[in-house]
């Protein structure tokens, strides 16, 4: 048995070669056998692994389905023998076993390996600030794609159930569905071996009882009082497929966001959501694209991506049940990439703006896992898509465009282009849909990341009510949120124009640019709109490293969820005001 701090993602191959450092002969060789181990591992494909949630323990062999059983240290202290031996034996002994207690529970964070490359045990870190998940899901994420086989495996979750749809969007997300890879081939083969068959991962869910940890724990987390339901240690055939569209809905999100502009162009994003839904058996989307936006008077999304092959496009999908008397709308950026226009970003700033769509996605995520939960009231996504090409068409900074407001925009940026799209589309969402909640959602500023970090979005809201609840939906489904300062008495002039209605790039960039930038899209509702508005910046968290999170479906799943006939969303929706 091997005890060994979890990698900090594939940094070593430590804990994925069979031999250990004590069994090499070489030193040089063990080194390099290592090395091999990491690249191969590197190079497995996630795209063709499907995940299944169940809830209770069913017998496999480890030697045959690999397991990694994981949880908080405490979690994991409450498991017996009898809770886990169908998961273990006959590679694992009770005497192991309990040794791999001893060991991972002593120092929250560790894993050791019960058995080589097969059976594996770790613990989430101990401690939490009160603005990280309670679920620790940033870690489990961690740890799950550092310990994947490249074969079916199984991963035991022990938690609590109100952690169980923060760490199912968790797992997820650490099984991204795209990529573009090539079979490898031994030298001098005359052509690729097959590819890999389909793998299958299983998540059997583990629930500890809430009484067994204390009432008062969810309190002290800051996620209010539990509601009963997250209390009968039990996860019904609805709930676990509530995870299950969590799960698919993020790893969605992320493959959009994953796939490249030559394949994910306007077009592509477009079949998207009308493959969406026909799966979801509602109405085909309405789509306004092209000079038809100009014509509407959507200079906003038209002037940004008019330079472009693909035209831009105004693309809604509509959940409407009867007697439904409130609306919601959520807009998402989509960008499907993102040059800076003739304002152009540097060479190494421009790798990576595939992912400038990153709102839509996820707000296309989030309404199939909505619709599929059935809820009360009006529903709209609204996917502002566009490229912000460089060419003969492409708006030019000083240029002054009108977007749908109605209000005239001067051009001092061409790269602070998500705004414009944005505007158009809450103001559409508002005028057209007659949403009384809107919410946006967006890779909008850079600056977002250094005010907010890489983990918590940065949210402004016109009501402090709704900038609570996105908090607190953020807390119990892993998509951490942090409030920025709403006062655009103090920010708003930094777009003052001599010519027109406003500049769309601030004055100052260090007068808190992300917030400016959302008071911009407010301004196009209006400061006096009587709803509510809640603006998304998740630019730093719809990544990690080079990969999609899916960030945002988890975030409006949760906050909505009290709208919905899904048990678990309801009981994990932040309370209504």
């Amino acid at each position: 048995m091997r005890i060994s701090r979890i990698p900090n993602g594939l940094r070593t191959g430590r804990n994925l070669s069979s031999r250990s450092e004590a069994s090499c002969s070489d030193g040089e060789k063990c080194i390099n056998w290592t090395r091999v181990n990491v690249r191969n591992v590197r190079r497995m494909s996630n795209a063709s692994v499907s995940i299944k949630f169940r809830w209770g323990l069913s017998p496999s062999d480890p030697e045959q389905q690999p397991v990694l059983i994981v949880g908080q240290a405490s979690h994991i202290a409450s498991l017996t023998w009898d809770d886990v031996r169908c998961k273990l034996e006959p590679r694992v002994t009770e005497e192991a076993w309990r040794r791999g207690i001893q060991c991972v529970t002593s120092s929250p964070g560790d894993s050791c390996e019960l058995w080589p490359r097969a059976a594996s045990l770790a613990t989430l870190p101990a401690r939490r600030s009160r603005h990280a998940a309670p679920a620790r899901s940033h870690a489990l994420a961690k740890i799950v794609r550092a310990t994947q086989r490249s074969s079916d495996e199984t991963i035991v979750l022990v938690c609590r159930k109100r952690d169980a749809l923060a760490s199912a969007a968790s797992i997820g997300r650490s099984y991204p569905l795209y990529h573009a890879r090539s079979p490898a081939a031994p030298l001098g083969a005359p052509a690729a071996p097959p590819a890999p068959p389909a793998r299958a991962l299983t998540v059997e869910i583990h629930l500890v009882h809430e009484k067994l940890l204390g009432d008062a724990e969810s309190e002290e987390e800051g996620i209010g009082t539990l509601d009963p339901a997250l209390c009968d240690n039990a996860l019904s055939a609805e709930e676990l497929s509530t995870l299950q569209d969590v799960a698919e809905a993020t790893r969605l999100a992320a493959r959009i966001t994953d796939t490249p502009a030559n394949i994910m162009n306007v077009d592509s994003f477009i079949e998207e959501a009308f493959k969406l839904s026909k799966d979801l058996d509602i109405s085909a989307p309405t789509v306004i694209r092209g000079e038809e936006l100009k014509a509407k008077g959507m200079g906003g999304l038209y002037g940004v991506g008019r330079a472009a092959a693909c035209p831009p496009a105004l693309v809604v999908l509509s959940w409407q049940p009867p007697g439904a008397t409130d609306t919601v709308a959520w807009v998402g950026k989509g960008i499907v990439y993102d040059t800076g226009g003739l304002s152009i970003k540097a060479r190494t700033s421009m790798v990576g703006m595939k992912g400038d769509c990153g709102g839509a996605a996820a707000v296309l995520g989030a309404f199939a896992v909505a619709v599929k939960a059935r809820p009360s009231v009006n529903l709209h996504a609204v996917l502002c898509l566009a490229e912000n090409a460089v060419g003969p068409n492409a708006t030019r900074p000083d240029d002054i465009h009108q977007l749908y407001s109605g209000r005239t925009v001067e051009i001092n940026n061409t790269d602070a282009e998500g705004r414009l799209v944005l505007s158009d589309g809450v103001v559409y969402a508002s005028r057209d849909l007659k949403a009384d909640t809107i919410v946006d959602v967006a890779t909008l500023t850079g600056a977002q990341g250094t005010a907010t970090g890489k983990y918590h979005a940065a949210i402004v809201s016109n009501d402090s009510a709704l900038e609570a609840q996105c908090v607190g939906a953020g807390l119990v489904s892993g998509d951490l949120a942090h409030p920025l300062p709403f006062a655009p008495e103090l920010h708003f002039t930094e777009f003052t124009s001599c010519v027109a209605d406003m500049k769309n790039s601030v004055a100052d960039r260090n007068n808190a640019q992300p917030s400016c930038a959302g008071l911009f899209i407010l301004a196009h509702l209006g400061f006096d709109f009587p709803g509510k508005w809640l603006h998304v910046d998740m630019a730093a968290p719809a990544h990690c490293g080079e990969r999609a999170t899916g960030y945002g479906v988890a975030l409006l799943s949760v906050l909505f969820g009290a709208h919905t006939r899904s048990k678990l969303l309801r009981a994990l929706a932040p309370a209504q005001k």
